[in-house]
């Protein structure tokens, strides 16, 4: 019997025995039989119906939260054991690079033109864009890891992803599919904006984690920057009606597990930057 039905016969169930106690408390009533005693049995069946039926549902919750998780481990730990395999397949050819780097002294008259042939060749041997996520392996939220890895590398290419973590150890006081579902919310809005540079930062203080993402933007005004929670509401000009939802639930999924999420615009380099930041 699966889930579904389980859940149907306990609440037939349940019914039956409300309807059958009512039922018997209105014939002993119309009888004249009905005391004091008869009254407090049955309050005590009621007050019991009513307790199970919320501990089953307190429990159910826990099971689907826990499936939940369980599916997002074995979704996105795989990106991330393939990550692994991509840096380990290239530590044989980085080692033959750094061999031939290091021998260049022997074929180089000056120590200028060395400095010049050893600074082109490590430029033209970088590991395809590999190494920059090498953070992600670290951090004690493999599940976290995977997604945003898994995020990364379904980005337009033409995005450049910056990542830095300033703390191995993530904690976090949000159960991990509200937190994935968080922070897909922020990955997916700054990669479906059309910026070309993105910005991911990582780090933990004082058992929480921060996770704060920049997208390069336009710059906008402050009022329109506090709008970004408002249900419905979305920057976008196409399919309209599908967005403008996911920083609203967002927010609230947050905000009701004790964290805080901002919004904010700043300038790196000359350029603007949309900038949310979520602590939790």
């Amino acid at each position: 019997m699966n889930q579904k039905n389980r859940k149907n016969l306990y609440r037939i169930f349940c019914a039956v025995l409300l309807v059958i106690g009512i039922y018997l408390v209105a014939e002993l009533t119309v009888s004249g039989t009905l005391d004091f005693k008869l009254i407090v049995i049955f309050i005590f069946l009621l007050i019991v119906i009513l307790w199970a039926a919320a501990d089953w549902k307190l429990t159910n919750e826990l099971l689907q939260n826990q499936e939940k998780e369980l599916r997002m481990y074995q979704l996105y730990i795989q990106p991330l054991e393939e990550l692994v395999k991509e840096i380990r397949a290239k530590q044989h050819e980085f080692d033959n690079h750094m061999n031939a780097i290091l021998s260049m002294h022997l074929t180089v008259d000056n120590y200028e033109e060395l400095v010049e042939q050893q600074s082109r060749y490590i430029q033209e041997v970088r590991m395809d864009g590999a190494s920059q996520y090498l953070p992600l392996l670290r951090i004690s939220d493999k599940v976290l890891a995977g997604f945003l890895y898994s995020k990364i590398i379904s980005a337009p290419e033409d995005v450049q992803t910056d990542v830095e973590v300033n703390n191995w150890q993530i904690l976090s006081g949000m159960s991990e599919h509200w937190l994935i579902e968080v922070v897909g919310v922020l990955v997916d809005n700054a990669y479906e904006s059309g910026s070309k540079k993105v910005k991911i930062f990582l780090d933990s203080r004082d058992d929480k984690m921060i996770f704060e993402i920049l997208n390069q933007y336009q710059r906008l005004p402050y009022e329109e920057i506090g709008r970004f929670f408002e249900n419905g509401y979305t920057t976008k000009t196409f399919d309209t009606e599908k967005h403008g939802l996911g920083l609203y639930r967002a927010k609230r999924i947050v905000e009701k597990s004790g964290g805080s999420i901002l919004a904010g615009q700043e300038e790196i380099a000359g350029e603007n930057y949309i900038h949310f930041t979520i602590e939790i």
